[in-house]
């Protein structure tokens, strides 16, 4: 050990004597316990009210928090971890900017030495493939989940269903661009906000039947719980893009409510009794909209919204559906 380090630990050892003294002498004058007002930065005596030590270094932050979340949020403790990301934030990122802390720019020879040092820290944070294909994966994720204005809590499950799909070796003979599009479907059923399967492949590199059958793949082997969708989950989003009222929205709830009372919705298209659902909601409250308009927000045909259009309506007034 070097004598740098000896005399480092003896410091610190007489330091917390020293503080430990501090902390068990009592009062000079009553022999009264003595406490640390924090506020103040001052020893008192709880009997007398003897101030024995005053300007005490305060060695917590400089910002007071009044609650939990207060005080999480200015903890400066850095970025939080995301399995958003391959290396879950831990890793550092070199800017690509050849700018100082200042803002003035580097000279060649630090840009040359910076360009260097990005090249290895990239080398260092994709070490083995595992970490290469993580890395491929939630950038996909985060593309499709961008393109589809998916939250940011379906973008966490997706990726924590991609990670549990790689540890548990489900890759093998599949591509990384179509479990990352299962991942995605999954979670954004299981959120409660989900998306048709041709809205999926709109964004996907790989085609729509590898995506479902790589969607029920992964669904069994990690036994996901995902419920069937819910046609209304899609009411929202329709309703918004075609600029309805919430009159409208909400007599388009009431109709898919009749529908499942009638066991009308079994065996359907959730997608398609929801586009109808808004149509009919849209004519029976007096607003224009066209079947074309709902077709094109939907995704789905103008045939598929006819005819469920009126199972719906024949749902509604109780007569026996076709």
């Amino acid at each position: 050990m070097s004598d740098s380090r000896i005399r480092t630990q003896r410091t610190d050892e007489q330091e917390d004597e020293q503080t430990d003294e501090r902390t068990h002498q009592s009062c000079p004058e009553c022999s009264g316990a003595l406490v640390v007002d924090d506020e103040r930065g001052e020893t008192v005596c709880e009997d007398c009210g003897l101030v024995v030590e005053t300007d005490e270094i305060d060695r917590g932050p400089e910002w007071r928090a009044f609650d939990a979340s207060e005080k999480d949020e200015k903890s400066r403790v850095g970025a939080p971890t995301t399995n958003m990301m391959h290396d879950k934030g831990l890793s550092t990122n070199i800017d690509w900017r050849d700018q100082d802390a200042y803002g003035n720019s580097l000279n060649s020879n630090q840009r040359q030495k910076m360009q260097r040092l990005r090249k290895w820290n990239e080398r260092f944070r994709t070490r083995d493939s595992k970490e290469r294909n993580l890395k491929q994966a939630l950038g996909e994720i985060d593309r499709m989940a961008s393109a589809l204005g998916l939250p940011e809590n379906v973008r966490e499950t997706a990726s924590v269903i991609y990670r549990r799909a790689l540890d548990e070796n489900l890759l093998p003979g599949r591509s990384i661009e179509g479990v990352s599009t299962a991942s995605v479907y999954a979670a954004a059923r299981q959120a409660g906000v989900p998306r048709s399967l041709d809205e999926i492949n709109e964004v996907s590199r790989v085609e729509k039947s590898e995506i479902a059958r790589t969607y029920r793949y992964v669904i069994r082997e990690l036994g996901l719980e995902v419920a069937p969708a819910d046609p209304e989950s899609y009411v929202p989003r329709f309703a918004s893009s075609l600029e309805m009222s919430d009159e409208a929205e909400h007599r388009a709830r009431t109709l898919l409510q009749n529908a499942k009372e009638q066991g009308v919705h079994s065996g359907k298209s959730p997608v398609g009794l929801a586009a109808a659902a808004v149509y009919a909601a849209a004519l029976l409250t007096n607003e224009k909209t066209t079947q074309a308009a709902v077709s094109e927000v939907a995704d789905i045909s103008e045939v598929t919204i006819r005819n469920r259009y009126h199972e719906l309506l024949e749902a509604e007034q109780g007569l026996p559906v076709a």
